[in-house]
């Protein structure tokens, strides 16, 4: 199935990173890749190391000279202070997955998200004991959905589906090394493929693709001391492939079911939640709503993909991961229920800008599917997603307002 019919596809060439590939492993990858919470348990509660010695040595000269030394060590104390939560309520026998989700909600560091993340999505067990077994049970399990569905030559794949799959393969994250290498499209090649015969009410639909990416960069991080974006995937031990691949292939099929009327026939779930959104924008910014129907523009034409996409192509990988700490706190529903209310925030911040654009429906769209969102850190999502949790605490159970309008 191929999406598009209300979508202006706009992609900008985006020049590669000039670094080449590159990578290291970390020392205990092969330990890690038998038991995630390996590295966890055997340094929960190492000492904070000194401060000065974390940062490369213009950074520290810039905190002295700025005379920010004091709020630096106020937030990374928060900051140390936080890991050390996350570290109590994973470190027990069973993970208490209420204090994981509140803890989760503002952030997950970054070294602990590989094993946060699947215990949220609930594919790793909260008791200890079943973890290990669990695992590699499902590991094995990938392996032979993929055996299983390559066993002959391409000829005997579903043509259809693995055509749409090899077009868009080399279009996720252009530009990116990871993304460009062999080793790493074989993977997704994969992952979208055995997902998608094993979901035939919808197959392969455009922009799963992207949804792959996230857990993809997060996984890898648990094994390596570089840049995931630049590492050179051809340096993973296979043992160690296999398993970033089948834990990506389980979450996105743990994500997707709470989404899954995005992708049947038809995606209804889309419609849906471009028609909530656009009812909210009309009570929360009538003027902005008022003006964008003058100007004949749909919200079809641009909020269709943010929903598909799940806002993937107008903020960076590093911007969803953070915001995907918050939604998967959030629960099953967050990716339908709780997007809704961020594309809706997202959308009302650069009201003043779309208001200014008469006669514009052209600039409205492009400038909606390329919004200025290049240097976004952590501080911008974290406003969007608390603008988002006003709206939903207002309106998530007024809906008979909104339809009343």
């Amino acid at each position: 199935m191929v999406i598009g019919d209300f979508e202006l596809e706009i992609e900008p060439v985006v020049a590669a990173k000039a670094r080449l590939p590159q990578g290291t492993m970390k020392s205990d990858a092969e330990e890690v890749v038998n038991d995630p919470f390996f590295r966890l348990l055997r340094s929960s509660h190492a000492p904070n190391p000194n401060l000065s010695s974390t940062l490369p040595e213009n950074k520290t000269n810039v905190i002295a000279r700025s005379g920010d030394t004091e709020k630096f060590l106020r937030e990374t104390s928060i900051r140390h202070n936080r890991r050390l939560k996350f570290i109590d309520c994973l470190s027990k026998e069973d993970v208490d997955i209420a204090e994981l989700r509140k803890l989760a909600w503002a952030g997950t560091p970054d070294d602990l998200r590989p094993i946060v993340w699947p215990v949220l999505l609930g594919y790793i067990p909260l008791p200890s004991n079943l973890r290990v077994p669990t695992l590699a049970r499902k590991r094995e399990e990938y392996l032979s959905l993929v055996q299983l569905a390559f066993a002959r030559d391409r000829q005997s794949l579903d043509q259809q589906v693995w055509h749409q799959i090899e077009i868009d393969v080399p279009r996720t994250r252009p530009g990116v090394q990871l993304w460009m290498q062999e080793t790493t499209q074989r993977s997704l090649e994969r992952i979208l493929y055995v997902w998608a015969i094993r979901h035939p009410a919808s197959g392969y639909v455009q922009g799963i693709n992207d949804l792959v990416t996230p857990f993809f960069q997060v996984f890898l991080s648990a094994y390596i001391d570089s840049d995931p974006e630049l590492f050179d995937t051809s340096l993973l031990p296979q043992p160690i492939l296999n398993a970033i691949e089948a834990d990506c292939f389980w979450c996105l099929s743990r994500l997707l079911d709470g989404i899954q009327d995005n992708y049947i026939s038809a995606q209804p779930g889309i419609h849906r939640s471009v028609k909530r959104m656009a009812e909210l924008i009309s009570r929360i910014d009538a003027p902005l709503y008022n003006h964008l129907e003058s100007q004949n523009v749909e919200f079809m034409q641009f909020a269709f993909r943010w929903m598909n996409c799940l806002l993937m192509r107008e903020i960076s990988v590093q911007n969803t991961i953070r915001m995907w700490d918050t939604y998967l706190a959030e629960g099953a529903d967050a990716f339908s229920q709780f997007h809704l209310y961020v594309c809706s925030a997202f959308l009302v911040k650069w009201s003043t800008k779309l208001r200014q654009m008469d006669f514009q429906a052209m600039g409205i769209i492009m400038f909606l599917q390329s919004p200025p969102t290049q240097d976004w850190g952590d501080h911008e999502i974290e406003l969007l997603l608390s603008e988002a949790f006003v709206l939903c605490s207002i309106w998530h159970n007024a809906q008979s307002h909104l339809n009343a309008r």
